[in-house]
Parts: structure tokens; C-alpha cells; sequence
């Protein structure tokens, strides 16, 4: 088969939407399957052109702008040049789009996919919620996507109900969900002080990531817990608010005591696992979440995660199954005190998170594609 992704942003960029895409385009290659990825993003040596990578066929098309902003004036050209018969991605069996709020290359992209006949997916990445919603009804975007015949999906129920509430109950919006390798993420978890739990959080220290917001509950909950009980939070990132984080801990004093904090910094994939298994339980504190990448590692990897149930983590965390989920801060403080405290639920939870594998694995993810890339050919080929 013949796939080919539509993004605005691919590696080397990093990101939640690239990573994303590069890990299926990359899995869809070494499945057997001619994968082509379509991108406004500059590669390493090339800003404009073809290159191989890890097995996918990248073609780069940019137009310079300052940050390299995917913007490009000959969008529908450039990309239906390649797409169209004779194109150097062309007979696509079928057209993977990913999207965010906005995404000025990808949504051109996938106009040109279906005027030329193209089978076309699109997967939102982003939560459509707040003031992005009314734009999403004035401009009918989302229903001339589903007149146009393009299979909408997102990553998670989060990113999706918005979508579902502006197409309507006649078209449907699956899920799409980002992958993991499972195999990658299991440890072997690394036994601390009984009387001690140690909360991690992996994050970038970007206000919209709540990092104050987590040392103030956790903090809070310190307070509220058992004689003899100590809670220590170690928050994996670095970010604008770092500074900021750092002073309420030198305020508080909170580097000894009944509560700690950790800073290390950012950290390699290999040292984020190395610090997962030497925690007791992940905590989400962002709100805005349209899937939550690290929490589903940390779940992987068998901590109870700590989120809010308003999220696109509550696809793969269900209250008091993989973790606990919370309706606002006074309850996640009250969730941060009970996994702190009740030792059999927590073990409980991680029990369950370390024998039972997540529906996001690579395999149901890849089989997950595949349908959503049939349905999207039986709709071309309605009349």
C-alpha cells in the first residue's frame, strides 16, 4: 500500500505532532507498506527536495519564513504536484492528514487529496475546545471535510467530542490514538523508603503545563497526610517557568523534609525511564491535554497516573483502574493525598498497569490505521 502523510511539522522538529508522525510513517515502512510523508518543515541538509529516511520517503517543500513557520503561498501547487499522476507521490492508496488548531499546510493538503480522488484521513492532534470551536462552526471547516468524503478521527475522546458536536451525529469521528512501544517502556521498578512516595511529572515548565500549579497541590497535600508520611515530586523538563518553579522551592524550603522537590532539568528518553522506575506515580497536571504522551509512558511503564478527567488521558486512564482522574485542583489535591497514602490501592493500580497492555500499542495502532484507510477508499469510492 501507498501511504502518504500530509504535516505541517516533521522531524527535526520536535514536537507531540511530529514525533508522532515519523513513529506510525516509520512503523508503516518496515510493515512492508511505500510511505511518504509531505511537510513544510526543513530537514537537516535539505529545505527543499526528497530524502529517504529510516525507510519513509520525505519530500520537503518550505518557503522561508522567520522560525521556519509552515506557511507557504503555493500550498495546493506544491503539494498536488506531487500527488497528482506522474507526482513523486502520486497513486496513493491512501492520504494520511495530521492537524492541530491550525495547520495552514496540512488542511490545503487535504483539499488537493480529495479533488484528485484520494482516499483521505484526517486525525486531529489538538483540542478543538474554548475559542477554537465557534471558528471551527463559522467556517463549516469540519462539515466541508465530511461533504468532501475525508474519514475524520482523532487522537483521543478529548480532542474529539468538539469535533463531534460541530459535524453532528450523522458523521462519525473515530479514534485515532498515538502509539507506544510497549516492550520499550516496562521496567523494573526500583524500591525506595516505604514511608516516602515519590511523584514524578514529565513535562515542559511552559505556564499551559500547570508545573506551579503541581508544586502548590502536591504541596498542599503534604500537609494532609499521615504522621510519619513524606512525599517527594520530581518534575522531569525545563521551560520559561523554570526560574519560577525554582524560587517557591527555595522559598519553601523544599528541598528537606516532609515534602520535596526535584528539579533535574530535562532528560534522554533512557534517564526519563531510569526516573519512572524510581517513582511510585505520575502526575498530569495540564488540563489542556489532547492525548498526554508521558502520561501513557508512565502508565506503560506501571505507575498510577494522576490526571484530570477532562482530558484526552482519560482514553487510557480510568478512574481507579490505571490511576485516578480528577475534576478540578481541590480533588487532585485530595487524589495526590490518596495515592500517597492508601499503599493497596496503589498497588493495586500498578499491579493492573504492569500485566495489562495499553490499546495504544503500535500493533493496534497500525491495525487501527489500516481501517480507518479502508473506510476512507469505500467512501471515494461512493458515488
Amino acid at each position: 500500500m501507498r501511504i502518504v502523510h500530509i504535516s505541517d511539522c516533521y522531524p527535526p522538529r520536535l514536537g507531540g505532532i511530529e514525533t508522532q508522525v515519523r513513529a506510525l510513517a516509520v512503523r508503516q515502512a518496515a510493515a512492508g507498506h511505500d510511505v511518504h510523508v509531505i511537510t513544510a518543515t526543513p530537514g537537516e541538509t535539505i529545505r527543499n527536495g526528497t530524502e529517504i529516511l529510516d525507510g519513509v520517503t520525505v519530500h520537503r517543500t518550505t518557503f522561508k519564513l522567520p522560525a521556519d513557520l509552515p506557511v507557504h503561498p503555493r500550498v495546493t501547487s506544491v503539494i498536488g504536484d506531487l500527488l497528482k499522476p506522474g507526482g513523486a507521490a502520486a497513486d496513493a492508496d491512501a492520504v494520511h492528514v495530521h492537524g492541530g488548531v491550525v495547520s495552514p499546510f496540512a488542511y490545503p493538503g487535504m483539499r488537493v487529496a480529495r479533488k484528485l480522488g484520494l482516499p483521505t484521513v484526517l486525525t486531529i492532534h489538538g483540542v478543538w475546545g474554548g475559542v477554537f470551536q465557534p471558528t471551527a462552526r463559522l467556517t463549516e471547516g469540519l462539515l466541508k471535510w465530511a461533504q468532501w468524503g475525508v474519514v475524520l478521527s482523532a487522537v483521543s475522546d478529548a480532542a474529539a467530542d468538539p469535533m463531534r458536536s460541530v459535524v453532528g451525529a450523522g458523521v462519525p469521528v473515530s479514534l485515532m490514538p498515538n502509539g507506544i512501544d510497549v516492550d520499550h517502556w516496562r521496567v523494573q521498578p526500583v524500591a525506595g523508603d516505604p514511608n516516602e512516595t515519590r511523584l514524578i511529572a514529565v513535562m515542559r515548565l511552559a505556564p499551559r503545563k500547570r508545573a506551579m500549579a503541581l508544586v502548590q497541590m502536591a504541596h498542599g497535600a503534604s500537609r494532609m497526610l499521615p504522621s510519619g508520611r513524606r512525599l517527594r515530586l520530581t518534575i522531569v523538563g525545563s521551560g520559561p517557568i523554570t526560574a519560577q518553579v525554582q524560587r517557591y522551592v527555595a522559598k519553601h524550603g523544599l528541598t528537606a523534609g516532609r515534602f520535596v522537590v526535584d528539579l533535574p532539568g530535562r532528560l534522554a528518553p533512557d534517564q526519563v525511564k531510569a526516573a519512572l522506575a524510581a517513582s511510585d506515580a505520575f502526575v498530569a497536571p495540564a488540563k489542556l491535554e489532547s492525548f498526554g504522551i508521558a502520561a501513557l509512558e508512565a502508565r506503560t511503564a506501571g505507575l498510577p497516573v494522576l490526571a484530570y478527567a477532562s482530558t484526552g488521558i482519560r482514553t487510557f486512564v480510568h478512574h481507579e483502574v490505571e490511576g485516578l482522574l480528577a475534576r478540578d485542583d481541590r480533588q487532585m489535591v485530595d487524589n495526590i493525598c490518596r495515592i500517597a497514602s492508601d499503599v493497596a490501592l496503589r498497588e493495586a493500580i500498578t499491579a493492573h498497569n504492569r500485566s495489562t497492555e495499553p490499546a495504544q500499542s503500535w500493533p493496534h495502532v497500525l491495525e487501527t490505521a489500516e481501517a480507518l484507510y479502508a473506510e476512507a477508499a469505500q467512501q471515494t469510492a461512493r458515488p
